[in-house]
């Protein structure tokens, strides 16, 4: 498994999590940005920053994923792309996309960029808690432990 994190958006907090659980679990984890990004230093975690423009650094995790890899990212169409690929999807708030959901929240996305597209207030997403925090870190376990068990 290899974690590949869109990392424009990534809530700092969920990035040190990342940091940790990657050291930790001796796991492949790689923030794409475009812009650079400090890391600490680590066999396990490296920055790539590609160019500024539009969805390119969505592109690039798309084109890495592979499936059983991990791909931390809020925007929906990555997120299906992921899933396409077979690989698992968390968002920073520490819901797991797949198979199930992404359709609807495809649909729900698409509804609101064309309410905003006709003037609309759509207003934003809620303020990040603490309990989304917990909830991302649960959840990341729990996928880092998986391989882990089925090995034991």
């Amino acid at each position: 498994m290899h974690i590949w994190v869109d990392a424009d958006a990534c809530p700092a907090v969920i990035k040190e999590i990342l940091f940790r659980a990657a050291d930790r679990a001796q796991v492949p984890l790689t923030l794409i940005a475009n812009q650079m990004l400090r890391v600490p230093p680590s066999p396990w975690i490296r920055a790539l920053q590609v160019p500024a423009g539009f969805d390119v650094a969505d592109q690039r995790i798309a084109q890495e994923a592979q499936a059983g890899d991990l791909v931390i990212t809020a925007d929906v169409p990555l997120a299906a792309q992921a899933i396409a690929k077979g690989a698992h999807v968390l968002d920073p708030r520490g819901e797991l996309l797949d198979a199930a959901n992404i359709q609807e929240r495809l649909t729900l996305r698409n509804f609101m960029e064309t309410l905003r597209s006709s003037g609309v207030n759509t207003g934003g997403p809620a303020s990040f808690s603490a309990s989304d925090r917990q909830a991302f870190a649960n959840r990341l376990d729990g996928l880092l432990l998986k391989p882990k068990r089925r090995t034991d």
